[in-house]
């Protein structure tokens, strides 16, 4: 029954990650700009792989009661790596100058700098 269960726990996490991952890669393809699909490939990939990566640390637990601490170090890293890749990507296409969606209602960092420069 317990075994049961966790196959269950482990195939929901498996396929939510895939879903997070395809959701991710059609952002990646549909989204207007530079921008917008640094936004989707760092936040729902980051979480697919996530779930999948604790997913087979749950089987490999359940299947030979082996605590897998590399897949939990690669899960940390990557929760901390890929947003700060993210946003390094969507600042540095920002100040190169990388034109916005003509979608786009609000500039933020351009609200940011000009309160700088003002205040310098």
């Amino acid at each position: 029954m317990t075994e049961t269960i966790i196959n269950i726990i482990i195939a929901i996490l498996i396929l939510l990650g895939a879903l997070l991952s395809l959701i991710a890669s059609i952002g990646v393809l549909r989204l207007p700009d530079v921008y917008t699909r640094s936004h989707a490939a760092s936040k729902s990939a980051t979480l697919g792989v996530m779930f999948i990566l604790l997913g087979a640390c749950l089987y490999f637990f359940q299947l030979e009661q082996i605590f897998n601490s590399r897949l939990i170090l690669a899960i940390a890293f990557i929760f901390l790596t890929s947003p700060v890749a993210g946003q390094l990507i969507i600042r540095s296409a920002y100040n190169s100058e990388v034109p916005m969606a003509e979608e786009t209602i609000r500039d933020d960092l351009k609200q940011a700098k000009d309160a700088a420069e003002r205040s310098k």
